[in-house]
């Protein structure tokens, strides 16, 4: 089909063309005299006008392959160059020698020498120029600095750099990967577990980082908007490898940062177009790629692809032909150029077209391969990152382009680059004589460390510019809090049971949330996080009483407004509702949880979500809020795999209790009733704050409504605490029944039929954590290990047992594995039953006796044991299965 200017005569064609002409000579001219911000107001103006009149206009999400910010719209880099360059070197070149020293002497013992290699002078035009420590406020208050997310795989490099503070010693690198001798060592990543005054966050697992950075970031804004701390200038910046973005959380979350208008949130990620086997994007550009995804998502692009040397190179390119063989190649040719030297990069690149060959006639092999990408420039870096803090509305992405492997020698480029833990001798007298580093011949084949020495000009420049900015990074700090626990009275409401109302526990949970939101000393800090659920946890009344936190406050009227619990958003509001996405709602509690560290606040976070899709969906999350000494109550609601009546599958929970007990600080609790609640919540707040311990507590909470007891008069509460106690007595009782979560009201009927029906007396008792019996236990017996010859100890497991006789039969709405935990100290009397298996869609009891956690699965199970002790006749226990309705032929859960 042709088009009216196809048909238009030739005359017409022209006519046109020099009209075009005219308009991009108007618009050059409108850059020139008032900048780039005019134009671009212009475009969009005309975009605008063009959707009107009804005209489809083209939306590029890309630019071309150049930087951002052209050569003439440059400040001058404020720096001293000569001491920086110096400065990088020495960095360099220990970061280097810690690695490569530690693989020599510790063959195996790992480390990576060429993420920093490419990262270096990214991150250093940021701790001279741009990282902010602590600064004083204009009341003289101490305001926080920045929070720096490291790419992981960089830790050799800012050891190095705080060699070079002197915040770390010698010792403290050639011990690098050795934290187990008597000598202090370094942790292979940042962990502030490990380091707990040096690092803030950890980040080597893929993705995390950047996901936890942009929800860092929201938190701050949400703090601010609720006046808990000052309003700052300060900013969040996330370092991520370009291959880092293959991992669904790295950008997963992007758009919540454009609508939150997160300006306070910069991520630099470094292109160095390799990730660990090969390229990033071998067939195609990952710079272009991630700028169409960020472009798109609303975020403020800058690109740094070519260091100034390509300037004079552009300058000289009145055709467009560099840009246009750059536009040509994908990354894996680029890592070719890179790798091969010279004169491979003048045949293969700029020998396609003679025009670029006579571009460069001028400049050697060595010359061309010494052509910088943008990401080793620190002018076009600064201004990159100057464009980025003076930002507003929105966050901002640099995408630099980099080399892997960087002054690396014969590993720079290669696709191997990333497993290279040591250098040959050839690399590292090359090394030296490219960085200038001061050496002798033997320090350097043995890669020894070097530091000039406090009074050198360049170690002085250093400490200069980071006292100027406000001290060094990264430091954890922990400041004191003043902050008083409730006693368990605060609790009374729920001590006292229901008075006969079928209430569930989440409802309990709820109603006890409502009166800490209310808490005069530390209400405010109470943090409710929900993803999209708090409906179903019964959160109106709450949602009603704090708001929903929103940045912009709420701009529409909810259609429910003129209903008693209508819909409430709030610029100040408390609760986080953070939609369909758990992994996001795990960095909120991850911000919250360590608030007390990075803010001076004690938020206590309570993060409410199906228990299915918690730990399952976030483990490498949870492991990494405890390597981050996080704090805060994940509370597991719609627990269990039989309380999920209907939903079958895929939302029914029988593991994650399994899941949870793997993180070392995560205290777990399945609790039956409000009153256990209570008990472990006020527990919680005691020692996460008041007593600042570095734990955190996973509570389950149940759907089904029952009545809820009182507390009994002779409450134990260090049993709930531990894991065990005795609920509901039996006199004489030959058996001793263990019940958890809701599944206790089952052992309480079975109690019943056993004593009516059978004769038989049972002991019931609560089990709020199979988990921490367990691990108390496993403490005891390892103290017993290790000390012969003193007199052995008991766990409390068998000290709260006492002399109670007979078998223990313990059943949970989780899988076998949990009770099965105590085998080792109950040996043959524990018989385990639980939900192992998939769920599936039906009412409770069906699904109780699915899994065989019933009632009457429970008296089958206390009468078959009693058999194999010669207790009871087998004839007896058959009749007594019959009678019960026990399908003794049906196939197992576990298995169906």
């Amino acid at each position: 089909m042709s088009t009216k200017l196809d048909n238009a005569p030739a005359t017409a064609n022209a006519d046109f063309l020099a009209e075009v002409s005219e308009w991009i000579e108007a618009f050059d001219e409108l850059v020139v005299a008032e900048g780039a911000e005019p134009a671009a107001d212009l475009l969009t103006a005309l975009k605008q006008r063009a959707a009107e009149a009804g005209v489809a206009a083209t939306g590029e999400l890309t630019t071309p392959y150049r930087n951002t910010i052209p050569a003439h719209d440059e400040v001058p880099y404020p720096g001293d160059r000569n001491q920086e360059r110096r400065v990088e070197a020495l960095i360099r070149w220990n970061a280097m020698a810690m690695v490569h020293g530690q693989n020599k002497k510790d063959a195996g013992i790992g480390g990576h020498l060429s993420t920093y290699s490419s990262l270096c002078t990214l991150l250093e035009v940021g701790f001279n120029h741009f990282f902010k420590g602590k600064t004083t406020g204009a009341d003289g208050s101490q305001q926080p600095g920045d929070f720096i997310y490291f790419q992981g795989h960089a830790s050799p490099g800012v050891y190095a750099r705080a060699f070079l503070e002197g915040r770390l010693s010698e010792q403290h690198l050639k011990n690098f990967r050795h934290e187990l001798r008597d000598t202090p060592g370094l942790s292979s990543y940042p962990h502030p577990w490990l380091m707990p005054e040096f690092w803030n966050f950890p980040t080597v697992s893929m993705g995390i980082g950047p996901l936890n950075a942009i929800y860092q970031a929201r938190f701050m804004r949400y703090l601010e908007n609720r006046s808990l701390i000052q309003k700052t200038d300060r900013k969040i910046w996330a370092y991520l490898g370009d291959g880092e973005t293959d991992e669904v959380d790295s950008l997963g979350a992007i758009g919540l940062a454009t609508r939150e208008k997160l300006d306070n949130l910069i991520f630099v990620v470094n292109c160095n177009l390799q990730r660990l086997d090969g390229p990033v994007r071998g067939n195609k550009r990952i710079i272009d790629e991630l700028e169409g995804v960020f472009r798109g998502a609303g975020w403020n692009v800058i690109k740094v692809v070519w260091g100034a040397d390509w300037d004079a190179l552009f300058a000289k390119d009145y055709k467009g032909l560099l840009l246009k063989r750059m536009e040509e190649c994908v990354d894996g040719d680029f890592q070719a150029y890179k790798a091969k030297g010279g004169a491979y990069l003048r045949q293969h690149f700029f020998g396609k077209y003679p025009e670029l060959l006579e571009m460069v006639a001028d400049l050697t092999d060595e010359q061309l391969a010494r052509l910088h990408r943008g990401g080793h420039d620190p002018a076009k870096i600064f201004n990159a990152y100057k464009r980025a803090v003076e930002y507003t509305g929105g966050p901002t992405v640099i995408l630099a382009k980099t080399v892997k492997g960087y002054g690396l020698g014969s590993t720079e480029a290669r696709n191997a680059s990333h497993q290279e833990k040591k250098l040959t001798d050839e690399s590292l007298a090359a090394f030296v004589k490219r960085f200038e580093i001061p050496v002798s011949e033997e320090t350097a084949h043995n890669a020894g460390l070097y530091h000039p020495g406090q009074d050198a000009p360049e170690i002085q420049y250093l400490q200069a510019r980071r006292k100027e900015l406000g001290g060094y990074l990264p430091v954890r700090e922990v400041p004191e809090l003043s902050f008083k626990a409730p006693e368990l009275d605060f609790f009374k409401e729920w001590m006292g049971g229901s008075k006969g109302r079928e209430v569930s526990t989440t409802m309990g949970f709820v109603s006890m949330l409502r009166l800490l939101l209310k808490e005069p000393n530390f209400g405010k800090y109470v943090v409710p996080i929900v993803p999209d659920e708090g409906r179903t946890f019964g959160l109106e009344s709450v949602i009603k009483q704090v708001g929903i936190y929103a940045c912009e406050g709420q701009k529409y009227t909810p259609h429910d407004s003129d209903m008693l619990l209508s819909y409430r958003e709030e610029k100040d509001g408390q609760i986080l509702e953070e939609g369909i996405t758990e992994a996001g709602s795990m960095a909120s509690f991850t911000a919250a949880g360590t608030a007390y560290s990075n803010y001076g606040i004690p938020s206590i976070p309570f993060y409410m979500y199906y228990s299915m899709f918690g730990f399952q969906r976030i483990g490498d999350m949870a492991w990494a809020f405890a390597d981050s000494r996080g704090k805060g109550f994940l509370m597991g609601g719609t627990a269990g795999r039989t309380t999920m009546l209907g939903e079958g599958l895929q939302h029914q929970d029988g593991h994650s209790h399994v899941l949870a007990s793997t993180v070392p600080t995560c205290l777990c609790y399945d609790p039956a009733y409000t009153f256990e609640m209570a008990v472990i919540i006020q527990d919680g707040l005691k020692r996460m704050y008041e007593k600042m311990e570095n734990v955190f507590y996973y509570i389950t909470m149940y759907n089904e409504d029952y009545v809820q007891p009182e507390a009994p008069a002779n409450l134990d509460v260090n049993g709930i605490l531990k894991g065990l106690y005795l609920f509901k007595p039996a006199e004489n009782a030959t058996v001793q029944l263990f019940g958890s979560g809701t599944i206790l009201n089952e052992v309480l009927k079975a109690q019943q039929i056993l004593a009516d029906e059978y004769k038989v007396q049972a002991n019931v008792w609560s089990v709020p954590s199979y988990i921490e019996l367990r691990r108390d236990a496993l403490a005891v017996e390892r103290w017993n290990r290790l000390h012969p010859s003193e007199n052995e100890k008991k766990p409390y497991l068998l000290e709260a047992l006492g002399d109670a006789q007979g078998p223990v039969i313990a059943a949970s709405d989780y899988m076998k594995v949990m009770p099965d935990a105590l085998a080792p100290w109950l040996g043959q009397r524990l018989v385990t039953l639980g939900t192992d298996g998939f769920g599936r869609s039906d009412n409770r009891e069906h699904l109780r006796a699915h899994f065989e956690v019933s009632a009457k699965d429970i008296v089958a199970a206390t009468l078959s044991k009693l058999v194999r002790e010669g207790k009871v006749k087998a004839k007896a226990a058959v009749k007594a299965f019959a009678d019960l309705g026990i399908d003794t032929e049906k196939k197992d859960a576990a298995r169906a």
